[in-house]
């Protein structure tokens, strides 16, 4: 049995293929976090962004919290909220609304960090808020590139002093795949396990096979390169941080001998930036 305490905050991070969910517990009152330290929810789980249904949630809310009170816990617990799909969010809202509790959404101005982009409010908040997670992660002297693996893949950058500075965002291995088949008239319909199966080899001896080979080590590929250009302009050698649901195979296959740079997976990177939002708004 779990520690039944209220939890202090239920953030969720709603993309556009899967919902995360993160429960964190009450800190006391005087609890600073140091640097280098992260708040992590006690617990989380995913739910499918398209078709969860309301029974779906409800169960895994109360798994989460295994509490006699859940039912409670999740009535008056604060609800906060980062989206890049605003009809889910707006499903996701309707729902908490019906449990009686009370919901924030984040956006720019309650994000503490600043941003170098031309259009930040254009900004995805889950770039920004792993951004600011990735601030309270990194050494101080050092900047932080940040890889998070999704439906897209994003690569960006935190400048040694703390700001958001913007990067580049690809299509992931889902994506690609459904485009090729759409955008050729022979190419099958085609899609790879994931990307935490063992890699694929980089000769393909059939078409599938070297449909797997080249979305998989592109994607890869693709990642050096862009951690390897956005690090030659930096003062200081970066850490790298990964998230995303891949990102434990990515961080294997970038680590080198010296782990130069440092290439780290953070699980929750989004869900502890929207928790130390919230602390530093309060």
């Amino acid at each position: 049995m779990t520690d039944t305490a209220a939890p202090s905050l239920i953030a969720v991070d709603v993309g556009n293929s899967r919902i995360k969910f993160g429960v964190f517990a009450a800190p006391p009152v005087d609890q600073l976090l140091r640097r280098g330290e992260l708040p992590d929810p006690t617990h989380s789980f995913t739910l499918p962004t398209a078709d969860w249904t309301d029974a779906q949630l409800l169960a895994a809310l109360r798994a989460a919290l295994d509490d006699a009170e859940a039912d409670a816990a999740i009535s008056t617990a604060p609800w906060a909220i980062a989206s890049v799909n605003p009809a889910a969010a707006e499903r996701l809202v309707a729902w908490i609304e019906t449990r009686g509790a009370a919901s924030q959404q984040l956006a720019l101005d309650n994000i503490p960090i600043r941003t170098l982009v031309t259009h930040p409010e254009r900004t995805g908040v889950d770039r920004l808020l792993a951004a600011v997670a990735a601030n309270q992660l990194r050494d101080a002297a050092r900047p932080a590139i940040i890889v998070d693996v999704g439906s897209a893949i994003t690569v960006d950058l935190v400048t040694v002093d703390g700001s958001f500075a913007g990067g580049a965002i690809l299509p992931g291995v889902e994506m690609s795949a459904r485009a090729l088949h759409d955008q050729t008239a022979q190419l099958p319909k085609y899609e790879r396990r994931d990307l935490t199966a063992p890699p694929p080899p980089a000769l393909g001896n059939s078409t599938d096979a070297a449909i797997d080979s080249g979305l998989f080590w592109g994607a890869i590929g693709a990642v050096r390169e862009l951690i390897a250009r956005l690090a030659a302009d930096q003062p200081n050698e970066p850490h790298v941080y990964l998230t995303g649901g891949a990102a434990p195979a990515i961080a294997d296959l970038l680590r080198t001998a010296d782990d130069t740079p440092t290439v780290r997976h953070v699980p929750h990177l989004v869900l502890s930036g929207i928790a130390i939002a919230l602390r530093s708004t309060c």
